[in-house]
């Protein structure tokens, strides 16, 4: 079983979905986890319970949405592997600070305790400013893999970098043999 973690980057949750419907066709069994900010907000991209009950939906099963059951459900040790799809630039700063304040930062935390792979299918504005230098300690970190990133606007979003959907199956290949999927950084 994987673990697939959604954060803010609402603009983004819809290719998040197909990625995860994928990977649920391809018969992986696939436990969701919603952050607060998921659970919460309601965007021009969609309404909360929306996305939680479509994402229920496709795993088959409720999704993780407590700290408390986070950390439980993810320390058992049955998770192969936890996606982080959408990770925002919020949750990779806290992530590489060792803050574990939420739902998916908890997550994160008690998967790496287990020693175990986890990939981030980043999307931030900012990634290649304010966040640079979260990328780098997150690729120093043992069992953390990303998926490769591209810059979806060079021109109107020059320091923007949102990973490449469609290699996050073979990403997802990678990690679990922990390895990081090349090239990191694709045109």
């Amino acid at each position: 079983m994987i673990a697939f973690a959604f954060c803010g980057s609402f603009c983004t949750h819809k290719n998040a979905v197909e990625q995860l419907q994928e990977l649920v066709f391809s018969g992986y069994e696939v436990l969701p986890v919603f952050s607060e900010k998921v659970q919460q907000t309601d965007t021009r991209f969609g309404k909360a319970r929306d996305l939680i009950q479509e994402v229920e939906g496709i795993c088959g099963r409720a999704g993780v949405k407590t700290v408390a059951d986070a950390e439980k459900q993810i320390t058992s040790g049955g998770i192969e592997c936890v996606i982080v799809a959408p990770c925002t630039g919020n949750t990779l700063a806290k992530t590489a600070l060792g803050i574990t304040d939420g739902v998916v930062t908890m997550t994160v935390k008690a998967h790496l305790r287990n020693k175990k792979p986890v990939l981030i299918a980043f999307a931030s504005n900012d990634a290649l400013s304010g966040n640079l230098k979260n990328i780098a300690a997150m690729l120093e970190k043992k069992n953390v893999y990303f998926v490769p990133l591209r810059q979806d606007d060079p021109v109107k979003k020059p320091s923007s970098l949102v990973c490449d959907w469609e290699k996050l199956p073979a990403a997802l290949e990678a990690a679990v043999q922990g390895k990081q999927l090349h090239p990191l950084i694709v045109v």
